[in-house]
């Protein structure tokens, strides 16, 4: 069962589009050491460790792919994404765990952010309708003035809600997004008919499916179910760095990109034996059977090889350009948010 301990709050896919919030109080942890070319020290930022999006991260830290590759690296939390985000322009943190849509986001700002490694190749979000209070749902337009929860505005869960509802002819201003960063809270507020509807990741969303609670609208949890919201990948959560570090430091790179693709080849095959073994037990908020369920639902959304699929990056960037950014797609240098110069090797190492 769900309990009220905080799952933490979603990694924004594109929050930094938006402008961050003035006045936010200043970055504590101290500016990460500068790399000797030789055993290198590398701290990678992370907004929330237990996210599913996150679970490669995990299993490349736990199973000790990062020591074998010749780099001791930290794993250093921060509150939410914008932050991580920052800790890594700041030099606080040589890479970030986050979403490939802040790399878009930070072009935009005229910074150079560069995903290196695709650690999900969907979003990870369902959305849904409450059987209590829509029971006679027939279409997503029948959400028109409905009340829809979403992780927090701006939100990767809000912008998977937002699309669904603008490929049905949805405007925004045509539902009431309510924010709610919870995990507990937002369950609560769907059971209690506070609201009609719910854009979540899991294991939110398997809890309220096991229940009987809730009718799925749209899926991005499975290669096909995004592909319908999106027409095709979506990626998200990934490894990135600034443009200048991966220069830099190519080996400290390749490093951190063996890593990840080796603990990627990792999940395609892992049961849960396998993850009851290497995920730590705080992860399960008390309920291992609901998190298996959860993990064996969102197996295809992680990326078998770190590879950013071909057409990937133009879906993420017309999701800016339509919600947040509009007519920016020809002012977007989508090669320079990316590359598979790393993950390929690492792909060719480990036959991923």
């Amino acid at each position: 069962m769900l309990n009220r301990r905080d799952w933490g709050r979603a990694a924004a896919a594109m929050a930094l589009a938006a402008g961050l919030p003035q006045g936010r109080a200043q970055l504590t942890s101290p500016p990460a050491t500068p790399l000797p070319r030789t055993a290198p020290r590398l701290v990678i930022a992370v907004d929330n460790r237990s996210d599913f999006s996150c679970l490669p991260l995990t299993v490349a830290d736990r199973l000790g792919y990062f020591a074998s590759e010749g780099v001791d690296v930290e794993l250093r939390d921060f509150p939410d994404a914008a932050q991580s985000l920052q800790a890594l322009m700041s030099g606080a943190a040589h890479a970030v765990s986050g979403s490939y849509g802040s790399t878009i986001a930070w072009q935009m700002r005229g910074q150079t952010l560069q995903s290196f490694v695709l650690q999900s190749r969907t979003p990870q979000i369902v959305v849904g309708v409450s059987a209590r209070t829509m029971p006679h749902y027939r279409q997503v337009r029948d959400l028109r003035g409905k009340r829809i929860g979403v992780k927090a505005l701006g939100s990767t869960s809000h912008r998977v809600a937002r699309a669904v509802f603008s490929g049905a002819g949805l405007k925004t201003n045509d539902v009431q997004f309510v924010a709610i960063p919870n995990a507990w809270a937002a369950v609560s507020a769907f059971r209690n008919g506070t609201l009609d509807a719910i854009s979540y990741p899991d294991p939110a969303i398997t809890h309220l499916e096991q229940a009987g609670e809730l009718r799925v609208v749209a899926d991005t949890r499975s290669l096909r179910g995004n592909a319908d919201v999106f027409g095709g990948p979506m990626p998200s959560a990934c490894l990135c760095a600034t443009g200048e570090f991966l220069t830099q430091f190519p080996r400290a790179s390749q490093s951190m990109a063996d890593a990840m693709v080796h603990a990627l080849k990792w999940l395609q095959t892992a049961g849960p034996s396998d993850i009851v073994r290497v995920v730590p037990e705080r992860y399960f908020q008390g309920d291992r059977s609901l998190y298996l369920a959860a993990f064996n639902r969102a197996r295809e959304a992680w990326s078998p090889d770190g590879v950013m699929p071909p057409g990937g990056p133009e879906i993420a960037a017309r999701l800016v350009a339509q919600f947040d950014e509009p007519g920016s797609m020809e002012r977007f240098d989508l090669a320079s948010t990316f590359t598979n110069v790393f993950a390929r090797k690492a792909k060719a190492r480990f036959k991923a």
